[in-house]
């Protein structure tokens, strides 16, 4: 079972690119017949914009239909105007709304499953540009993205630094600190300690369902903060003896579920806990190839990745000025809900 998008579902507004040939990771394995799901909005004459999703995100970042995950900022007359680009946004390679992933069929008609290689975030990214390449898209306006959207932004800055003008990084580091790795660490363990998961190749079954669930209760509280958690809620029990805390990490738990799958999960977070920019010579080298004009923005409440992280990217990447502080008490998640201070940004990014 896996709560992701399957051949037979309906597609909604997305679209498919097959790449041309097998993408060789950094593993050195070669992953074969990959396909990128993705969506679209305005006209493809007009300048490009690339929008990257965090972990449990999805090519939808906004409607028409069904609202999207950044549909404050994306759209006719908002801070990326569709009336004045062409916004595409990539299901990540590896994730499980439709593009190549643990989920998804091998060529051999059967299910990936534990047979999917490990990624990196540059593989992800490697697998981006050929997508791009495939849309007749040379270079971007614009490449925005937040959290793991934001590790990807960074590294389609570096990896290919002609070929971004602009570029917006929120809430992201230059590499996964310890502190990160640990906390990714029982959610990862979480999963494999369930018997669903059937050493990840339980589809066709119910699949870890509590052992996912687990992994994004312990997730949900690095992305808010302890003051938000603590006004909303406080001690405040339930009729069935709880904590109201508690139920509200039993609803997350239980979305999360209902449209994610386990073994993309697992994949992106180990993708995740590569994260390095510096592996190619240091951090400082790294940070100075990036020729796009860069505004970095961090939240003063996010305890996932802390501001400390965004003002080392902001000292290191040329030109970039001083880190832009997203005042919220929503922590990390703010990236995703403070869209009015986001849109600040991403019109100071696109008008100067």
């Amino acid at each position: 079972m896996t709560g992701g998008w399957r051949e037979g579902n309906p597609a909604g507004r997305r679209r498919w690119v097959r790449l041309p040939q097998p993408l060789v990771l950094e593993s050195g394995f070669s992953l074969p017949d990959v396909r990128i799901a993705y969506e679209t909005w305005g006209s493809p004459s007009s300048p490009a914009v690339l929008i990257l999703h965090a972990l449990t995100g999805d090519s939808h970042v906004a409607g028409p239909g069904e609202p999207g995950w950044w549909d404050g900022l994306v759209g006719p007359g908002k801070a990326v105007d569709t009336n004045q680009y062409f916004v595409v946004v990539p299901n990540v390679l590896g994730g499980c709304q439709g593009s190549t992933g643990p989920s998804s069929l091998a060529p051999d008609g059967k299910v990936w499953g534990s047979r999917f290689p490990s990624l990196t975030v540059r593989d992800q990214v490697a697998a981006e540009a050929l997508f791009a390449d495939a849309l007749g898209i040379s270079s971007w306006a614009a490449v925005l993205g937040g959290s793991m959207g934001g590790m990807r932004a960074l590294e389609w800055a570096v990896m290919f630094s002609s070929r971004v003008a602009t570029l917006l990084l929120l809430a992201c580091p230059a590499a996964a600190s310890a502190d990160q790795i640990a906390l990714a660490a029982p959610q990862l363990r979480a999963i494999r300690a369930d018997p669903g998961w059937q050493g990840g190749d339980y589809h066709g079954s119910a699949g870890p369902v509590a052992g996912l669930g687990i992994a994004r209760q312990i997730a949900h509280i690095t992305y808010r903060s302890e003051p938000e958690l603590a006004a909303r809620f406080g001690r405040s029990p339930q009729g069935d003896g709880r904590f109201a805390v508690e139920s509200y990490l039993d609803h997350h738990a239980a979305k999360l579920v209902r449209r994610f799958d386990a073994g993309s999960y697992v994949v992106l977070t180990e993708a995740m806990n590569s994260h390095d920019v510096g592996s190619r010579g240091g951090i400082s080298a790294a940070l100075n190839r990036v020729q796009a004009r860069t505004v970095v923005a961090g939240i003063d409440s996010d305890r996932l990745y802390p501001l400390s992280q965004q003002a080392e990217l902001a000292r290191g990447i040329p030109g970039a000025g001083e880190v832009r502080v997203v005042n919220s008490p929503y922590g990390h998640d703010a990236f995703l809900i403070e869209t009015g201070q986001v849109s600040a940004l991403v019109k100071e990014l696109l008008t100067s």
